[in-house]
Formats: structure tokens, sequence, C-alpha cells
């Protein structure tokens, strides 16, 4: 049965397949424990009947109530944080005994979160102790649990032999994340599961600030600070088009609030996190800061104790910016990734640019039209040589702004610049002020002057991308039809100048050299062929390693790093160059570069350079690479986060001619003992990794790779509905290939969604995928 938001759910674990293991009394009231689908939830209804589970607004001592156990041989690492008002707080991190010097990180990641929330937004810990546990065996993340934080190992354990630059930063960021729902999901709740957006994604936000803050204090050298701080931004963007916009176009789309649901674990999406917290960002730029820092400052007071809704927080933010945001409120209630198709007249007499500005947003399961957003769109100007203008709207004016946030509100809109020399060029969506897609007729001359030139980086990045995307989709194109594409000289002089480029922040340069993922090219293609997407990249990559050879070999030895591993942004961000050149180096086919990595393996002291060494052997034609994963496994067997490192990078492996398909290598790893189909970071690296990030492989002619995601799912199913779910997404597309596979997915689709006791997760995306 569907969940309607006309009728708030009550809070109930007794559900299909959800039974308790414990049921207790406990004052006049009935307890669950330990249930299939929650076994660390424990659930105690407001008297002794089980059906009274509802809870109050406000909230009452009475009112049921769940929260969560861990049991185990746990030992604890602690430390005193004394808060601005003098007070002291008690944190304890507990893991297993023989991990407690890998909580390090974690901790300190913990007392630096605290500290900024009390810098950015005034918010103190509330409690005496505050606790996260880690735990192997688990669905998600982590969970903000009031007090007792539960932890996924990955995101909790670093030390530099099992725990790469980029987990270090995730674990940062995950820290951080939980415990703002200290204040923002925990003392300001929701009032029921369609408001998860608002928790999620106002944390999300503080979260990607206080990262953002976090790295800004690493980069003392003014003239890489620009590009440094754009670093995880540009992260975010990347993580958004991949995953989010690909959801948006789905049969899975869904409103940042959806309006009813089946599964609610199906629901903790791309777009309730990630587009979520872009709303929020969205706010924040309609406003201004200050005064969205007051409005906040208002939510929380208004509201502190309470349950909530979306409206609630639009509301406080409006009432300190003293305007009306009804308008705003579609962007939780519509679902779909807004368009905006700018076209462009200049006037050279007048030195003017007239720009119309049309929105639009397509069909979406369960909504054919959509009404205008409110959408804020950051527009710069740059002059013919790269000089950033002021942005005028008014004629009169003799000066204005760098950036110009303009307002669309209707479906169609225009606005005037003057002062406009001709040759100058539109930067737009800067600092990506709106999750909309831009259609403007960039001319490649222009995209090269924004990649050259843009103060924002975030829109300097994109111009790169937008020029790379048009040179792999020609590639794809061509590949397609049995042709063989080039990289022009443009592209490589471009690539060359941003390499050499030493007052940008090799993590920004790393960022902006890698060439988009095949999931982000085949986003572009109306019908996917996916190993041509992969041909195309494969090629290009090549044709770069080769034609900058030099320049990479000297960007490698360069950005070599002495001393003691430490994961600062500095340093992780000169590995990350480093290792993208690396890359390019052994796509060069240079014989060399092969030599180069396995000398890396074998003298670097961290897991950064060991793991990028490690892949790009792997996905290369070496015969060494065989007796290198069999010495890993060795070398990683008694580490459980490693082994999961080690599964996926062959479930994701590029095939060489020559090679078996990279599906009877996992079905070998399946019966690895290392490998468990209960612990889901197992499945997630090795079927979901198989099955969702290495789509050439995947989606093989013969239909193997869907024969055998129709048994991983129905087995998953059986053990853990939430992973299965998972795993079952990788079809939910289905319908944007050739007609061969299409039949051969739908055949898929239509066997397990068959089955007789399929859970409500694993049906309810099965049956949108058939149906959409």
């Amino acid at each position: 049965m569907s969940v309607n938001m006309a009728t708030p759910p009550t809070i109930t674990p007794v559900q299909i397949g959800n039974y308790p293991s414990t049921v207790t009394f406990f004052e006049q009231r009935l307890l669950w424990g330990r249930s299939s689908n929650h076994p660390n939830a424990i659930w105690g209804s407001r008297s002794g009947v089980f059906e009274n589970m509802d809870i109050s607004r406000p909230l009452k001592a009475s009112d049921a109530f769940s929260f969560a156990l861990v049991a185990g041989r746990l030992h604890c690492r602690e430390s005193l944080y004394t808060t601005r008002s003098g007070r002291a707080v008690r944190l304890q991190l507990w893991a297993d005994p023989s991990d407690l010097t890998r909580l390090e990180h974690a901790q300190r990641s913990l007392e630096r979160a605290i500290g900024w929330d009390e810098r950015r937004f005034g918010l103190e810990p509330d409690l005496d102790r505050y606790m996260i546990v880690a735990v192997r065996d688990f669905n998600f993340g982590a969970m903000e649990n009031k007090g007792l934080n539960i932890f996924s190992t990955r995101y909790l354990l670093a030390d530099p032999l099992i725990a790469s630059d980029a987990d270090y930063a995730e674990i940062e960021a995950v820290v951080g994340h939980e415990y703002f729902h200290n204040w923002t999901g925990n003392r300001v709740t929701c009032r029921d599961w369609f408001q998860l957006c608002l928790k999620e994604g106002l944390t999300v936000y503080r979260e990607q600030e206080f990262v953002h803050d976090m790295l800004e204090q690493g980069f003392l050298d003014p003239a890489c600070a620009l590009s440094a701080r754009s670093v995880p931004r540009i992260e975010a963007v990347r993580t958004l088009r991949s995953t989010q916009f690909a959801e948006d176009a789905g049969p899975m789309a869904h409103a940042v609030r959806p309006d009813s649901y089946l599964e609610i674990n199906n629901f903790y999406t791309a777009t309730v996190y990630r587009k979520g917290a872009e709303l929020i960002r969205m706010l924040a730029t309609l406003v201004g800061h200050d005064t969205f820092r007051r409005g906040f400052d208002r939510f929380i007071a208004r509201h502190d104790g309470t349950a909530v809704t979306c409206e609630d927080f639009l509301t406080a933010v409006a009432d300190a910016a003293e305007r009306d945001l009804t308008q705003f409120m579609r962007w939780y209630t519509q679902a779909g990734t807004p368009r905006v198709a700018i076209s462009p007249m200049y006037d050279e007499q007048a030195q003017s640019l007239r720009m119309t500005f049309v929105q639009s947003c397509g069909p979406t399961p369960g909504q054919v039209d959509k009404e205008p957003f409110l959408i804020p769109l950051a527009i710069g100007l740059l002059g013919p040589d790269g000089e950033q203008l002021a942005v005028r709207t008014d004629p009169n004016a003799t000066t204005g702004p760098i950036t110009y946030v303009l307002e669309l509100t209707g479906p169609a809109q225009v606005c005037q610049f003057f002062g406009v020399p001709p040759g100058s060029v539109p930067s737009l969506l800067r600092n990506f002020s709106a999750p909309v897609i831009i259609d403007y007729p960039y001319q490649d001359t222009e995209l090269v002057l924004l990649a050259q030139h843009d103060s924002d980086p975030c829109t300097r990045w994109d111009a790169l991308q937008r020029l790379l995307l048009l040179r792999l989709a020609a590639a794809t194109d061509a590949l397609e039809v049995g042709g063989t594409p080039g990289m022009d000289v443009g592209v490589v002089s471009l690539f060359r100048q941003i390499l050499l480029d030493a007052a940008l922040a090799p993590g920004f340069r790393e960022l902006a050299l890698r060439l988009p993922a095949e999931c982000v090219v085949a986003e572009t293609r109306a019908i996917v062929v996916p190993e041509a997407v992969r041909g195309a990249r494969m090629l290009a990559q090549s044709a770069l390693g080769h034609k900058l050879h030099a320049q990479w070999d000297r960007a490698y030895r360069s950005m070599q790093t002495a001393g003691p591993y430490g994961p600062d942004p500095v340093a992780a961000g000169r590995r990350a160059l480093k290792n993208l050149a690396l890359e390019y180096l052994v796509a060069s086919k240079d014989p060399s570069a092969i030599e180069l990595a396995r000398q890396q393996l074998s003298d670097c002291d961290n897991l950064s350079d060991r793991y990028a060494a490690l892949a790009v052997l792997v996905n290369s034609a070496s015969p060494a690479k065989a007796g290198l994963l069999l010495q890993f496994a060795r070398d990683w067997h008694s580490e459980p986060l490693l082994m999961n490192k080690w599964f996926n990078i062959q479930a994701t492996a590029v095939r060489q001619p020559g090679e078996p398909p990279v599906l009877e290598r996992v079905r070998t790893l399946l019966r690895h003992s290392a490998y468990s189909e209960h612990d889901p970071q197992c499945v997630d690296a090795l079927v979901l990794g198989f099955c969702t990030d290495n789509a050439a492989e995947f989606h093989q002619s013969d239909g193997s790779g869907y024969a055998f995601w129709v048994e991983q799912v129905t087995r998953l199913d059986a053990i853990n509905p939430i992973v299965a779910a998972r795993v079952a997404r990788a079809l939910d597309r289905w319908r944007r290939f050739i007609p061969e596979r299409q039949q051969r997915m739908r055949e898929a689709l239509q066997e397990v969604v068959g089955q007789p006791k399929l859970s409500a997760d694993v049906r309810e995306v099965l049956e949108r995928a058939l149906a959409h």
C-alpha cells in the first residue's frame, strides 16, 4: 500500500517482513527490538496497545519513540571538548579494540565540526556525552541517532595504509554531517517522512559549507586559494550531474518532497540529499548570506524541540528577507531538472547584449505539466581579452557587479546588458547557482576563452567540460559507424596551458583535466552504446597522453610530496594531479609508464598513491597485473575495508583486447573467502560496482550481465531488500539502449518482478522502471 502525504504515516515497526525478534513491556509501554529490517532499533509505543504508535505535535513525553542500540566488544577513544559557554562535553568514539588508533582523524573531525557550528551558526552541543560507534554490517553510511551516531566503518576508520585522501575527506564530511543533524534533524526534526528533504538538504548544505571552510584554511598562497576553494563545490556539482540529473531523467524521478511513496528506504536518494542541498543554497543566493543566516536563526528559535515542514523553513527565511518566496516551493513539489535556453542578440552600435531566457521542465512520472520555477542565475561577462567586465543592466550606470544574479520567474524573460564590447562572452550559472541545464549557443572559441580566463572557477571548469563533451560526443558518433575519431590541436593546447598554470591549485587542475566520466557522456546520448562511449573516452585519453607526454611526465615528477604522509588538502591536491598524470602516461602506451606505476606501487607510503598505481595497472595491458592482484589479496586479507577496494577495482576494470569478460572475474570473486553477501559494503563494492559503474561490461550484447543482475537481485532481496533495491536500479534506464538490449533488459525486469515473495523495496523500483 502506498503512503499518501494527506495523512501523515503512523510510526510502526511491524510491517510485512519486518518482524521483531524481542517483545516486552516497560512502564506500561509495549517495546519491540531487533526487527528484520532494523536490527539495531528499539520501538516503544504510547501505551500497551501495539497500534498506539502515534506522536503529538508538539512532542510529549508520553509519545511513541524509537532509539538505537549497539552491543559488542567495543572500546572507546575519548576526549573532552569545551564549548564557547565553558561547558565540557565528553566525546566518545567506539570501535573494535584493534581499530582504536584509526579513530584519531574522525575524532579531530568531530571536534572541528563542533567548533565550526559554534562559530558559523552559533549552535553548541546540547549533550554532556556525544558518542559515535563504528559497525561493519550497516546498510547506510551513517545514522544520526541522538547521542549515539551509528557509522559504517568506512566512514570512521582511517590511517595512511587503509584510507586514501578521498577517504580522509569523506570521513570529515560525514562526521560533520551527522553531528550537524544534532540540530537540523534531531532538536528540530521532521513532522513526517515527506519532510526528509528538509533535514537532509539543510544538513548536506551545512556539511558542504563546513568542508569548504576547512579547506580554505589549508591554503595560504592567494594565487592558488581561489581555485583550491572551488574544489569541493565542483565535486558536488559533478556528483549532482552524474547521479541526480540522471535520476531526474529516469523512472525513479520524484520531487524533492515526494507526495507519496511505497517504501521510504527508496527515497534516501540523490534528489532528497543533493538536490535538497542545492535548494538551500539557492535560498542563500536569493536573499544573501547574511539574511539567510538571520532566517536560519529564526527557524531554530521558532522550532527548537518541535517537528517541522519545509514550509516552516521557507517562512523563516522569507520573514528575514521580507519578501514573498511562495514560488520557490515549486522546487520542492515539482520533479525534473529545468532547462534554461538562452538566445543572445548583440547590438554592436549600442554595445549592448540582449538575452532571452526560456525555462522548461519536461514530464516526469505523475507530473506532465510544470509551472515556472524561481531560478537564481548568476551571470558574469568576459571581454574579448578575458578581462572580467562589470555587469550593467542600467544603460545609465557607469559600474556594476562582476557577478549579477538574475531571478528568472516566468516561462520567458529578457534581460539587456550594457557596456559590452564586441567579442565579449557571457559566463553563465556561476558557482552553479541553480540545479538547471543551460542551453547556450557557445562557439568553441568562446568556451576556450572561459576556460582560460573566467574568474569563477566553477564556470571555468564547466567550460572545459563542455568542450570535452562535444569532442567525446563526436568521437562516440564516429565509433558507432565504424569511423576513426581524433583529438584537435585546440583542446591539446588548452590542456597544456591549464596543466602548466602554476597559479591554479593542483587539485583544481586535476578536476579540470580529468575527462568526463562515461556515465556523464552517456547522459548526452539519445541512444546509449556503452562500448562506443568507453572507446571514445579511452582514445581521447590516449591521444592527450601521447601529445602531452613531456608535460605529464614533468607534472608527475614535480608533484611529488616530501616527508611523511598527511591528508591535508595541499598535499592531497598534489597527489591527485600526480596520479592523474600517471593515468595519462600509461594511457599513452609508453612502456616506461608501466614501470613508473610499478615503482610507485612498491615505494609509496600511503593508500592514495598505492591504489592509483594499482588501478592504472589493472586497467592496462600489463601482464603483471594478475600477480599484483594476488599479492594484494594476501597483503590485505585481514583488512575488510581494503578488500572491498580490491573487489571494486576488479569489478570496474576496463577489459583489454584478448582478456575474458569482467563478469567472469566477478563471478569468481563472489566465491572469495573475504566476500559476504550479508555485508552491504562488500555487495556495494563488487556487485553494485559491476552493475552500475562498468556499463561497457555489464551491457554485453549477449545479455550475460542482465542474467547476473537477475540472480543477484533475487538472492539479495531475500537477505537485505535495501541493498537489493540499490542493485535493482541498474536497469531502471533500460529504454535508452538499442532495441535488442531493451528487450533483454525488459525480460530481466519482468522475470524478477514476477517473483512471488518480492520485497516492497525492490518491487517499487521494478514496477516504476517497467511503467515509465
